[in-house]
């Protein structure tokens, strides 16, 4: 009884993807010394949490049976709106952050209410959106980056605020990450709302014939997915000091990845938070490692994509086996 018990628990989506993590660890320390150094530590850990945090939301959606394409358009938008208004119109920077978040609020919605209530793909729509929000970051700062806020205060400190602990350098937006997964666990594994989410994205029509109101949750989490993407653009912002229209491009893939490498099913109905942690420091491993090991930076793709073969194809073997049962 116990070893089936264990079996059970390997032959999970979070579980092997852990497995593959700590696999791809050792390679790297192996291969090269200086990858467990606190100096790389520190750097990996500035990049994980605002990825991680966009991640988290794609999560929730995903599993909802819903996914958005322009989270990285709208990290880079965010922002963007946030240091016009500070710098150009005088604005100040705690109302101008509330702005940016507005506005993020705002696509959304859009996305939402289109997906829900007309009937569109959210594929499409959100594509359109990724569109829309990318033009608009590049029309209003005719494609410069913008220099970021600089000036000290409660909100860089709160955002990006760095210290350290022995060895490391570590940033304010881990506290942001770790706290918005503790969120994000809490509501997908023991709330009514996580039971509606996996409801809805299992069987739609069987979860609204229950009273579950499907279109409500699913613009409530297309607005926390947009308000995440820009919180985590602000972040980014403050670190590197820059707001740069083109900032997020490519993140749309990187984040699903990050998720459907850690389990969730792409299709809905099944999340896990653990596992997108697990997939979101997978990633950032891999786009460390494989420079400090000298693969050309431009090989993460290849990368990324074979090992989202081999997470579907376990998940597939997984599902498999736990219906033969």
């Amino acid at each position: 009884m116990r070893g089936d018990r264990w079996r059970g628990l390997v032959a999970t989506p979070q579980v092997a993807s852990l497995i593959i993590l700590a696999v791809v660890l050792v390679g790297f320390s192996l291969a090269n010394p200086n990858f467990l150094s606190p100096l790389n530590i520190s750097n990996m850990m500035a990049f994980l949490p605002e990825l991680g945090i966009m991640a988290l939301a794609m999560t929730l959606l995903l599993t909802a049976g819903e996914f958005d394409l322009s989270v990285g358009a709208v990290f880079a938008l965010g922002p963007v709106i946030v240091m016009l208004l500070a710098q150009t119109a005088g604005v100040d920077i705690g109302l101008a952050l509330l702005v940016g978040l507005a506005v993020c609020i705002a696509i959304g919605a859009i996305n939402g209410i289109i997906v829900t209530k007309i009937g569109i793909s959210s594929f499409l729509v959100t594509l359109s959106m990724l569109l829309i929000a990318r033009g608009a970051a590049l029309y209003i700062t005719q494609g410069f980056p913008l220099k970021s806020w600089d000036q000290p205060g409660i909100f860089v400190t709160l955002l990006a605020g760095s210290f350290e602990l022995g060895p490391f350098r570590l940033y304010v937006s881990l506290f942001w990450f770790v706290g918005l997964t503790l969120l994000a666990a809490y509501i997908l594994n023991w709330s009514k709302l996580g039971n509606w989410i996996s409801a809805i994205g299992s069987n739609r029509s069987a979860a609204v014939a229950r009273g579950v109101p499907a279109d409500a949750v699913k613009i409530g989490l297309f607005i926390a997915t947009s308000v995440l993407a820009g919180l985590a653009g602000m972040i980014s912002a403050f670190r590197i000091s820059a707001a740069s229209p083109v900032a997020g491009t490519g993140y749309e893939l990187e984040v699903i990845a990050m998720v459907v490498v850690g389990g969730t099913a792409l299709t809905g109905g099944y999340g896990t938070i653990l596992g997108t942690v697990v997939g979101a420091v997978m990633l950032r491993v891999i786009r460390n490692g494989i420079v400090l090991i000298g693969v050309p930076g431009l090989a993460f793709n290849i990368f990324v994509g074979a090992i989202i073969l081999v997470m579907l194809i376990m998940h597939a073997m997984i599902q498999k086996r736990s219906a033969r049962r």
